[in-house]
């Protein structure tokens, strides 16, 4: 791979124009953040006291035929609204579990739209449709409509973060990308501490729904607003577009604009030169080094997506001040982010991705033998898994796009991404087992083998994005003569 990146040298490794847009993205991207996060708030385990003349007033006993909630914390939350309880239960794990499930679809949909028609309007569509069917989930009567809108939120969530974050990724110079897994963690780290705070005044779920959702219909003018990739753009042949987009980001960061046509028209020999405009997600299946990336890319995902999301369901299950619990949580991702940008700048990407794995597995084993009652100490192990879980997470976004060329980069991370939504969907399963060691075992398990899976991945570190397939297959040689010079 080579050293140069000739993007950056033309717009700059990240400036005023990229800043612009990361702002952009960052306030649009609430929505999609605030539904990642309140499955805590919306449908959280609740206790109730059975009033069935049987039942002696007895607490979470089953069945229970008149339950009364608890409203001290929650007022109203799907449990309580179609009484998920009992043998009702497992709805609840469901409506948890297609959240992810939409996540699934809409990564491969999205990738594909993404990688074929452009990172624009995959973005914009991802982003509108995600308030209408948030703003829709909040109006429904029936609980099958609300598990269909939920299902249909996640196919815009699953779009918004890929899109999102392969717009920034190539909008960006090779030299800042060490850096891209924090900024754009940005929104979901403060929508994780903000949204607390908004559920401890906003207690009934339907209204949750509606303030982080109507206040962002704005975003349908980002039509105007956001640029299409020019990395993209060359690939596809439309180099008038590309270079004027590129003169566009060039001026805004005081960037020559006088050899941007010449630069482009190198740029797309070099793709017509391998005789690919446009990849599918066959393609992540014909070639041998593509094949053996997707396979593993795929497994690791379903890993990160399973330890994560655990996790995050049992911290909203702690003793002690329930909101304060999450904000801690959401707080304590801050230097989770300042860890990410150092191991991106200062460690091999698959050794920061390991090591994410192992914090996460060995702080679930410890977090087995702390007493009953530690609640603090609880609280603390169950944070410092979640967060290497959250590195972890973080920063396979950022190899998955190293690996990965253009011309396939969103389909690959739309597939990648489906695998992590498998192990999202399962995640709740695993939580409502019912004996508590058994379900940290498993995430526990499940963080080590994907730590043992990196091992066979290549090291990314300063390369250029590749554009095509065939530079891909080709690049064996160079990549290991790159290494060994930096070794």
């Amino acid at each position: 791979m080579s050293a140069e990146d000739a993007i950056e040298n033309i717009i700059g490794r990240f400036g005023l124009y990229q800043t612009w847009i990361l702002f952009l993205i960052t306030i649009g991207r609430y929505p999609n953040e605030f539904q990642l996060t309140n499955v805590v708030f919306i449908l959280p385990s609740v206790n109730y006291v059975c009033l069935d003349e049987q039942a002696l007033n007895y607490t979470n006993c089953c069945p229970c035929e008149n339950p009364e909630y608890d409203t001290s914390t929650i007022v109203d939350s799907v449990t309580s609204s179609w009484h998920l309880i009992c043998s009702r239960t497992q709805l609840a794990s469901l409506a948890q579990s297609m959240l992810q499930l939409g996540i699934l679809v809409g990564s491969l949909i999205y990738g594909y739209l993404s990688d074929r028609y452009g990172r624009k309007i995959a973005t914009l569509t991802g982003m509108i449709t995600n308030v209408i069917f948030i703003i829709l989930s909040a109006m429904v009567p029936a609980f099958w409509m609300f598990l269909i809108c939920r299902f249909l939120i996640g196919t815009a969530v699953g779009g918004t973060m890929l899109c999102c974050y392969i717009l920034m990724v190539e909008l960006s110079g090779k030299s800042f990308r060490p850096y891209l897994p924090a900024v754009t963690e940005i929104a979901y780290v403060t929508a994780y501490i903000i949204l607390p705070i908004i559920a401890y005044y906003v207690r009934q779920w339907r209204y949750l729904q509606l303030v982080t959702s109507v206040p962002w219909v704005f975003v349908i003018m980002y039509q105007w607003l956001l640029p299409e990739s020019p990395r993209w753009l060359i690939t596809m042949g439309r180099k008038k577009e590309a270079v004027d987009i590129l003169t566009k980001i060039a001026k805004w960061n005081n960037k020559k604009t006088s050899n941007i046509a010449a630069l482009v028209d190198k740029l797309e020999e070099e793709s017509k030169h391998d005789k690919q405009k446009s990849g599918s997600y066959l393609d992540l299946f014909k070639t041998p080094k593509i094949r053996i990336y997707t396979f593993i890319f795929a497994f690791v995902w379903f890993c990160c997506a399973n330890t994560f999301f655990g996790i995050n369901q049992y911290i909203g299950r702690l003793g002690g001040n329930f909101f304060l619990n999450i904000i801690l949580s959401g707080l304590f991702h801050v230097p989770g982010m300042i860890f990410n940008v150092l191991a991106s700048l200062y460690l091999k990407r698959k050794v920061g991705v390991i090591l994410s794995f192992v914090v996460a597995s060995l702080s679930l084993i410890l977090f087995i033998f702390i007493p009953s009652g530690s609640d603090y100490l609880s609280l603390m192990f169950a944070i410092v898994s979640q967060i290497g879980a959250y590195m972890a997470f973080v920063q396979i976004y950022l190899y998955t796009s190293e690996v990965f060329p253009t011309i396939i980069r969103n389909s690959a991370l739309g597939f990648a991404s489906m695998s992590a939504r498998v192990g999202g969907f399962a995640a709740p399963f695993i939580v409502n087992i019912g004996i508590e060691w058994v379900s940290i075992i498993i995430f526990s398990f499940v963080a080590l083998s994907a730590a043992f899976l990196c091992i066979f991945l290549p090291n990314t570190n300063d390369t250029t994005l590749l554009n095509t397939i065939q530079q891909i297959e080709k690049s064996q040689v160079h990549v290991k003569k790159r290494t060994e010079s930096i070794e």
